[in-house]
């Protein structure tokens, strides 16, 4: 199976734990890997036979800024559901998100969250 993968795309968001992490926010980053079948695309070179990724960077980027849960858990499994609900020529999506500042200290590291989901896990 085919894979677009989409990397580092950084939003500002309010999903966290503490309740600080739902007031002033933080950064998140996003990796985004997508399986489908590009072999019609390839010949055609028509965007109307694959996915405009744009579209999922977008779908990304407003769950992450609109989206207040307590755990990242929760939102990246969001993003990875809502990705396969939105998108018909994905059957597998990878979400990997990143806390890159983490407000735990003495802790310079980032946290991240890895999810695979298919289609027909929904």
């Amino acid at each position: 199976m085919d894979c677009i993968h989409l990397t580092g795309i950084r939003c500002y968001g309010y999903t966290g734990y503490l309740p600080e992490e739902q007031v002033l926010g933080q950064w998140f980053e996003v990796d985004v890997k997508l399986w489908l079948d590009i072999s019609t695309a390839a010949k055609t070179d028509a965007i109307a036979d694959t996915l405009d990724y744009r579209s999922v960077i977008s779908l990304v980027q407003h769950l992450v800024k609109t989206s207040k849960f307590a755990l990242v858990e929760r939102l990246v499994a969001t993003i990875a559901d809502s990705i396969l609900q939105g998108c018909d020529r994905v059957t597998q999506v990878q979400v990997i998100l990143s806390k890159p500042a983490a407000p735990i200290p003495d802790f310079s590291g980032k946290i991240s969250i890895e999810l695979t989901r298919t289609k027909s896990g929904l």
